[in-house]
């Protein structure tokens, strides 16, 4: 009989000694409510109500990530939400801490977006879903345009795919084995190698 609750005692211990590790660096972490629907169920007697949320979670310095929860009451459907978010969040390369390297296209089923970079001062020129996943990005110029669905589920989708094919001059230059100033010296924009470096 002592056994059992020496085994309950340790599972939670040990569930505790993770729990600081997985909260410690989420203090930064700026989380932004894109979408909450109402979901009805027809059941034995009547509807049942839930509601899914869609939340997009991001540190301000290169790494975002969404997800989508489903409850019978909104905050928990915004808890869920935002645990998923914070399990697929990615890292995005950015030009000067504030821009994309070069322009991205995205496709998500009907929903297509366009990002191109923006000299300093533009500001975040894109509504929607695709603004808040800029914005929980750390991106401070950039302009952003849909031209397919306006449904906030494929827009995320397709805004995320764009993301994920940005590169920096640093990785492409050692992908192909050449050195930055050799790649930077060939850009129109009259960003110099140093600056290419730094970021």
């Amino acid at each position: 009989m002592a056994r059992e609750p020496q085994r309950g005692g340790g599972d939670r211990n040990r569930r505790d000694r993770n729990a600081p590790a997985a909260d410690a660096p989420e203090s930064d972490i700026i989380e932004k409510l894109v979408h909450i629907n109402r979901v009805a169920a027809t059941v034995k007697g009547g509807r049942r109500f839930s509601f899914a949320a869609l939340m997009v979670v991001g540190d301000g310095k290169g790494r975002v990530g969404f997800g989508h929860g489903k409850a019978r009451e909104v905050p928990e459907a915004i808890r869920k939400a935002t645990e998923e978010a914070k399990k697929t969040m990615i890292k995005v390369p950015l030009r000067e801490n504030r821009t994309l390297h070069h322009d991205g296209n995205g496709r998500w089923g009907a929903g297509k977006i366009m990002m191109r970079a923006a000299p300093p001062g533009t500001g975040v020129i894109a509504g929607g879903p695709m603004r808040a996943v800029l914005e929980t990005l750390g991106v401070q110029d950039v302009v952003g345009k849909s031209t397919g669905s306006s449904n906030p589920y494929n827009m995320i989708r397709a805004t995320f795919e764009a993301l994920k094919v940005q590169s920096s001059p640093r990785q492409v230059a050692s992908k192909r084995g050449k050195k930055v100033a050799d790649l930077m010296g060939r850009r129109n924009d009259g960003a110099s190698a140093p600056e290419a470096v730094e970021s």
